[in-house]
């Protein structure tokens, strides 16, 4: 609950409050499950919104919802508040927004896989080294060659044309191995199964829709569905660090101010960090450290502070940790740790308290006007004003009206030219002009042929022709030959017929002779 320029978080020998200005020293919520960190999420989301700082948070259970609505149990909360100093509690709801990246339960969350990067989604995918390499000259390909990486399409895509022409990549970037390329792409075939499909595109998410206030100056409180993100927990963890690093990107250097621009809640911090490399864990630290100069608070919530690495957990100074369970040696161990973080109050020992708090209960430091740790309080902590569990389906649908402008921004997917289209263009064009080829080369054949048919034709005209001047020249040579012949025969008969008349005129003459 809102207290001028401070919220009160919860009372133990004295109250306990998170200064707004020193809010964005950042803050961890860890306790087991069901000693009370949501309520604890509610009690500081909604005082921070009542301060006017918009507030990101994740609702993994379904029930953080309930901001949206006035506390249902008035009386008795009023009771409890009352008893704990709270004078001025009053059941109130905040105006809430509803994002989602799975489903159609609020405004679709978008990134495209250029501003995820390649680092990121090397760690979404558990790619190796190796893998990782050949990942990283995919990105550089697709951007040294005007390719847009939106959706994992195109990424498939720029993948297989990096296969194609790994010969020619080779000299440029480096070995590229068939390998690892079909790693990747089976990863991708089991991201596309997680929602990645859905989750990756335009338009792309717009962080700035998130640092907004509404008309009376309270912050917007943005809450992501991820009820049905924990069946894809890596999709999660690397969306919120995305965002953490989008954030500190965008935001200008801010100093110290009198309360924080914005806020985020991770819940399920233990996902952010599981199997984490060193070098995104690295720069997960350095944007922890950093992101406080430019007004943002990040609070983590867990189960056990050893959840989260201690170059991490070094940074969260206001710390407000629920009961934890000490069956095992571990456990115990964790304990001990989770005690010793706090600044010692001789009034009861840290390490037996804190497995004795029930449900409501934390031991609560945070930090004071000279940003030193409080003396740890075992304190009682506040009821939210808001609703303890999820929202009606009438308030529901009375978020969603009031989020219209929103949905008509992001409402609808875009699938604009990218990598995709431009290589499917490619290979289109590469295939019309092996169309084209293929073309003209069966025209110059059915040429040559044709031509080969015209030289044919002409050659056996002019046989043709040869053979009838042949035959012309052999008919005349055969008609002189004739000629000649008639010429001896009418001169042989020409011969005979003389001598036979001399014949005939002696035998006439001789006869009258006698």
């Amino acid at each position: 609950m809102l207290e001028g320029d401070k919220i009160l978080v919860a009372r133990g020998e004295n109250p306990c409050y998170l200064l707004l200005d020193q809010a964005n020293r950042h803050g961890l919520i860890a306790g087991a499950s069901g000693t009370g960190k949501t309520v604890t999420l509610k009690v500081l989301a909604e005082g921070f919104a009542q301060a006017g700082v918009p507030v990101f948070l994740a609702d993994v259970k379904g029930d953080v919802t309930g901001m949206a609505e006035p506390a249902d149990n008035a009386e008795a909360m009023a009771e409890r508040a009352a008893s704990l100093g709270a004078q001025g509690w009053t059941p109130r709801g905040c105006d809430v927004r509803l994002w989602d990246m799975l489903t159609a339960d609020g405004v679709p969350v978008r990134i495209t896989i250029s501003d995820m990067g390649p680092d990121l989604l090397a760690r979404l995918l558990n790619l190796t080294e190796v893998q990782r390499g050949v990942l990283a000259i995919a990105f550089r390909l697709a951007d040294d060659n005007g390719m847009l990486l939106i959706d994992l399409k195109d990424l498939r895509a720029m993948l297989a044309y990096l296969a194609e022409h790994s010969s020619e990549v080779e000299t440029l970037y480096g070995r590229v191995s068939s390998q690892s390329i079909g790693a990747i792409q089976r990863a991708l075939l089991t991201l596309e199964d997680q929602g990645g499909n859905i989750f990756f595109g335009e338009p792309n998410l717009d962080i700035t829709d998130w640092l907004v206030t509404d008309d009376a100056g309270q912050g917007v409180v943005n809450i992501l569905n991820a009820a049905k993100l924990m069946a894809s927990p890596q999709v999660y963890a690397m969306f919120l660090l995305w965002m953490l690093g989008e954030i500190y990107e965008m935001l200008p250097e801010a100093g110290d101010l009198p309360k924080p621009k914005f806020v985020f809640f991770f819940d399920e911090a233990h996902l952010l960090f599981s199997d984490m490399p060193k070098e995104l864990t690295d720069k997960i630290v350095q944007t922890v450290k950093l992101i406080r100069s430019k007004g943002v608070g990040v609070y983590f919530i867990s189960q056990s502070p050893s959840d989260i690495p201690d170059e991490v957990l070094a940074q969260l100074s206001n710390r407000i940790q629920h009961g934890l369970r000490a069956y095992t040696p571990a456990e115990q161990k964790a304990v001990k740790a989770a005690a010793a973080s706090f600044r010692e109050n001789p009034a009861f020992d840290s390490v037996d308290a804190l497995q004795e708090v029930g449900t409501g209960e934390a031991l609560v430091s945070l930090l004071n006007e000279d940003g030193q740790p409080c003396v740890v309080e075992r304190a009682k902590v506040l009821p939210p004003e808001c609703k303890m569990g999820a929202a009606s389906p009438e308030t529901l649908e009375k978020v969603r009206q009031a989020q219209a402008a929103l949905m008509e921004k992001y409402g609808q997917a875009i699938d604009r030219e990218s990598a995709y289209e431009k290589i499917a263009a490619e290979k289109n064009a590469a295939a019309e002009a092996d169309e084209l080829a293929a073309q003209k080369a069966q025209l110059e054949k059915e040429r040559a042929e044709f031509e080969k048919q015209k030289a044919a034709e002409k050659e056996a005209e002019r046989a043709q022709k040869a053979a009838e001047k042949e035959a012309e020249r052999a008919a005349r040579a055969a008609e002189k030959q004739r000629e000649q012949a008639m010429k001896t025969v009418s001169s042989v008969i020409g011969q005979i017929g003389r001598e036979t008349s001399r014949q005939l005129l002696r035998g006439i003459f001789g006869g009258l002779r006698k």
